[in-house]
Formats: C-alpha cells, structure tokens, sequence
C-alpha cells in the first residue's frame, strides 16, 4: 500500500500551455530540493490548448473539471489531492513554485493556512498592474482586516498552503475568483491559524492577456466580503440611523429645535422618523440574515446573537411589537380627538407631531412582530 504524499501542489488551469510545463517543473523541483513527498495536481477546467498532455507529460496528475471557474477548479482539485497539506497557485508562472520551503515550514509548524504576502516577498516590475498594486489590493486586506480580524495583509494572494481536511471541512462554495475570500474569511471565522509568510511575484509568461478582470472580479471580492458580514452590511449602520433618527424625532416630538439661524420642524421630523424606520429594517435584515447564515452553515452563530435569539423568544417579539403598535395607534387617537375638538379645521405643524410619532411606532411595532416570526424560523427543530 503507498503512503499519501505529504504536501500537493494544486494548479488550476485553462489553457495554460505556454507556462504550465514551466510551473510543474519548479513545484517539482521545490519538492525534490526539501526532500518532500509531493504530487503535483493539474485542475484542468476544460482547456483547449493541449493543456491536458502538457501535464501528464511533464508528471503532474491532471484532474478533469468540467465546471467553470477558478473556485470551481480548485475546489475539485483540493478534492482530488492526497497529500496531508496542499500549497495552490496559478499556472502562468508568476508565483514562486520553486520556493514552496516557507510554506511547507509554516504547515508543518501549526498553521492551517498559510497566506503568500508579496508586498514583503517583493512584486517585481510589471507584475502587478497599479490599480491593483496600490487601490485594488490593499483595500480589500483592509477591509479584511476589519470585517474578519484576519491578521494578513495581502488578502488575495493566489500562492497559499494549507491543511488539506481543514479547508475541507470548511465546506467552500464559490465558484468565481471570490473562492480566494471565501477560503480566508471562512477560515478566520471557523477560528483556523492563520500566518504568512513572504514571497515574490514576477510578471507572468503568457502572451495572451489574464483571465481576471478587474472590475468585475473586485466587486464580487468585495459583495463576498460584504455578505459574510451581517454586522458591517445591516447592524452597524442599523444603529447609526437609529440613534440618529430616535434623537431627532424626540427632539422634535415636542417642538421646533434652531441651532444658530437654522430652525428644525416638522419637515426634518419627517426625515427623521424615515431614517429611523429604515434603520429599524435593517437592523432586523442583521438579525433574521445571520441567523440563517448560520442555519445555512455559511457563518457560525456568535455567543451574542445566541443569548439574544434565547431571550427573544416569539412570545416576548409579538408582545413587544404588539405594545408599539397599541401606543402607536393611542397616538393616533389622541390626535384625532384633538383635531375633533377644533371641529376638524386645518392641521397646523403642531398638530402632525403626534400622528407621526404614532406612525413610526405603529410600523415599528410591525417589524418587530414579523422579524420575530422569521427569526422563530430559523430555531425550528431545537426544542
């Protein structure tokens, strides 16, 4: 019975023929210099090239991807590979496959994943394009950095190593190039050790031009990095829009505000009170989307949200939002009984106060009452 080789090395490709030979043969040879036992992986997504010999010829084991994709690529040749830890990277010769000794040193010294950073390692001339280099990239480790607390700074760099079953059992599902985002934001939230560790970036060698597109491929980075974080996407500005609009519409509950020569009244009450509503939505999107995230197995359920999700029973959501909505309309009663007492005349500025503060606990009372049915949804089967 052979043993499994220690460490894979996983390349996805399409159409990779003027450098795919070029990278096997570096990853090989990386492995023989450190006296690794490896395999080299191909995850051909359906090249038209001659891509297919090129790497069986040259040793590698070439796994058929009929899914588009570079997540989808990956993914299948994580599947397919044997070896306990698995380093990845492009197949157009830009990254150092002939330098896999970092990679292999972290591995093997604890970490679960272990990112290339080539703003340490060195970018050399023409390697990276500007935007990229300078906007691009460094914005989205940012971002990173303070959606996810992930402690790396080049997010997506396309050379990383890891352990094999624990990326598995992350369950990844992209198939885009958001696969790179997925595979960190995942890992740092399924409490991984993460680490890095230097290495360069030379210009590729291929004549055609590559197949990631900035834009596109950027903003599906950042939808990712947005979706699989409730809190920045819903509850942080949830409770800006709150605090603002219950200060205002207090304020102006009982009349008039000027600050200087400027004088607030019931139009800013208006503004107010619908900023409010909509941070009140949101705040329930935060709540009702990272429960089922979490139901999904997409995000792991935070120790806060469990204690609220056990404390806001149904019951206690439909009381509550019940309660609104009686004040809201008891609001609207003494309104009207007013407006009767002056036998029905015109409404002055004064008078749309109360109606519009119980507008606002009405609808407010609602969302609470309906938030508190779905998120009911998502503890079903739980006793």
């Amino acid at each position: 019975m052979t043993a499994s080789p220690e460490v894979s090395v996983v390349m996805p490709c399409l159409n990779e023929a003027e450098t795919l030979a070029t990278c096997i043969g570096k990853a090989r040879g990386s492995l023989q210099r450190l006296g690794v036992d490896g395999e080299v992986l191909v995850a051909d997504n359906g090249s038209s090239d001659g891509s297919q010999k090129i790497a069986a010829s040259e040793g590698a084991r070439v796994v058929d991807v009929p899914e588009r994709g570079y997540g989808a690529a990956l993914r299948r040749g994580i599947a397919a590979a044997d070896g306990t830890y698995v380093v990845m990277a492009d197949a157009d010769d830009s990254y150092a496959l002939d330098d896999l000794g970092p990679f292999v040193d972290a591995l093997r010294g604890g970490s679960d994943l272990v990112m290339g950073n080539r703003f340490q390692g060195g970018i050399a001339p023409g390697a990276m394009p500007a935007l990229h280099r300078y906007v691009g990239n460094p914005v989205l480790s940012w971002i990173g950095r303070l959606f996810f607390k992930v402690p790396i700074h080049d997010f997506h760099c396309g050379m990383r190593g890891f352990r094999r079953d624990r990326i598995l059992d992350l369950g990844l599902r992209t198939n885009g190039m958001e696969f790179a985002s997925e595979m960190v934001v995942r890992s740092s939230l399924a409490g991984l050790a993460i680490s890095e560790v230097p290495t360069t970036l030379r210009p590729d060698g291929r004549t055609r031009s590559p197949h990631l597109r900035t834009w596109r491929d950027g903003w599906r980075h950042l939808r990712f990095l947005l979706a699989f974080s409730p809190r920045w996407l819903f509850l942080y500005p949830a409770i800006v829009m709150i605090a603002v609009g219950a200060v205002a519409c207090a304020a102006l509950a009982v009349g008039p505000v000027t600050i200087g020569s400027v004088t607030f009244d019931i139009q800013t009450m208006m503004a107010a009170a619908t900023v409010l509503m909509v941070g009140l939505y949101t705040a329930t999107l935060a709540l009702v989307s990272r429960a089922y995230a979490w139901r999904l197995g997409l995000l792991p359920l935070s120790p806060r949200v469990e204690r609220f999700l056990d404390r806001f029973t149904l019951e206690w959501g439909l009381l509550v939002g019940f309660a609104m909505a009686v004040a809201g309309a008891v609001s609207f009663v003494v309104a009207a009984t007013r407006w009767q007492e002056s036998d029905f005349g015109a409404l002055s500025t004064a008078d749309m106060r109360l109606p519009l503060l119980g507008m606002v606990l009405v609808v407010a009372g609602a969302q609470v009452a309906l938030t508190s049915f779905l998120l009911s949804l998502t503890r079903i089967g739980e006793g």
